[in-house]
């Protein structure tokens, strides 16, 4: 799917003139790329937020291959139970839909499938929220066998609390002789085999983590530090991956451009060598669904020796991407894990980076670096080697009361 990149903001540019002077009628948009073709939406509950949540939501949607031709956004004091919206606002919507030809509404934030379906009858295009939007991202990016396991059982489980969307029109909702439909019976076939599938999968996840905690075990008898990159989408953890093990992993400044783990060792000095891992990125509101489908993955941060946070020093958001990175670290366990920050992109700044910042106890808590020129990646290192000595030297110390009895 070729890159389109988005339109924001902006309306489709109407009948063009010709050099007689005429106007010239547009063509109309293919039925694809209609499809392509999206509008965000945000509603504010409560008081007004002054974050930049829309303008992810654009880079998402980008990331998909998706078109924005505009955003609207809206504040109520809770969500209409029916259409999420306001009528008023509804009816908004509607007319920009169809005057630019928007297939596809994208809503910044969870619907219900009662929702969804009244929006989809009101609009006459599909809608979808901030959730399926990650799924589907997720679904085109898997590369691997596990990841596609785990996108696969992510997508599961959101249908099955779903499925009733699709069968609405079949449903019998009263029972009694003569009153149980077919669509009753396909609702209940198509959940027992959602049920069984997420059964096999979960098992098959099951085997991979087992296969995972023996390497794990492995790296650990042979005595290497075990670091894993861990950061917001899009703050340049795959870049400095492959600057710090000279590797050639699929980069591009886009969100979630990977999600499979990479694992390699780094060579620090004579006779000490790590384990660096890079792994899937970060992002505000992670839907639950996929948190606990990747914690086959997410388990590589929960077993790590030390956290890497990567932080984009260029975002003006930084600061609640770091909160959003802490918040999904501490759901999947990696909260206690000992971290080094590191601020990449100093460049975009203007700055040269290389400088680093130690913590009370003489560590080297903070660095700030360029993955893209390779400025900072030394003091990186250094941090790992000091690590791997401090290691070595606690293995070493006697016991307590071991030096008075001379033992």
């Amino acid at each position: 799917m070729a890159d389109i990149g988005p339109l924001l903001g902006r309306r489709r540019d109407s009948t063009p003139a010709t050099r007689s002077g005429r106007l010239e009628q547009s063509a109309e948009p293919t039925d694809q790329q209609r499809r392509h073709r999206c509008l965000l939406v945000r509603l504010q509950v409560g008081r007004p937020s002054h974050d930049d949540s829309l303008a992810e939501l654009a880079l998402l949607a980008q990331s998909a291959g998706l078109e924005v031709v505009d955003r609207v956004e809206a504040r109520r004091e809770r969500p209409d139970p029916a259409t999420f919206l306001g009528a008023g606002k509804v009816e908004e919507i509607g007319y920009l839909i169809r005057s630019n030809d928007v297939g596809l509404v994208i809503v910044d934030d969870e619907l219900t499938p009662v929702q969804e379906r009244n929006l989809e009858e009101r609009w006459g295009c599909r809608v979808i929220d901030r959730t399926s939007l990650i799924l589907d991202i997720f679904a085109q990016r898997a590369r691997s066998h596990v990841g596609q396991l785990q996108v696969e059982l992510a997508q599961l489980k959101r249908l099955s609390t779903r499925l009733v969307r699709g069968w609405t029109h079949l449903e019998r909702q009263k029972g009694g002789i003569g009153l149980r439909g077919p669509g009753e019976t396909q609702l209940e076939t198509d959940r027992r085999l959602l049920a069984v599938r997420v059964k096999t999968l979960q098992e098959r996840l099951r085997e991979v983590r087992r296969t995972v905690q023996l390497q794990r075990r492995a790296r650990q008898r042979a005595g290497l530090l075990n670091v894993s990159l861990v950061g917001y989408t899009n703050a340049g953890k795959s870049t400095l991956f492959n600057r710090l093990t000279h590797s050639q992993t699929f980069v591009a400044d886009q969100l979630f451009a990977t999600l499979d783990t990479l694992t390699r060792r780094i060579y620090l000095g004579p006779g000490v060598e790590a384990t660096l891992s890079d792994t899937v990125g970060f992002v505000r509101r992670l839907p639950h669904t996929l948190v606990d489908a990747f914690r086959a993955t997410l388990e590589e941060t929960r077993s790590a020796d030390l956290l890497v946070v990567v932080v984009d020093h260029a975002d003006e958001e930084r600061e609640a991407q770091i909160e959003a990175v802490q918040t999904v670290l501490a759901e999947v366990g990696a909260d206690r894990v000992p971290q080094l920050r590191v601020y990449n992109k100093t460049d975009l700044r203007g700055h040269t980076g290389g400088l680093l910042q130690r913590d009370a106890y003489g560590t080297i808590s903070t660095v700030w670096a360029s993955a893209l020129t390779g400025a900072g990646c030394e003091e990186i290192r250094l941090a790992f080697l000091e690590r791997c000595q401090s290691r070595d030297n606690a293995r070493i110390l006697p016991l307590e009361g071991e030096e008075a009895h001379g033992t």
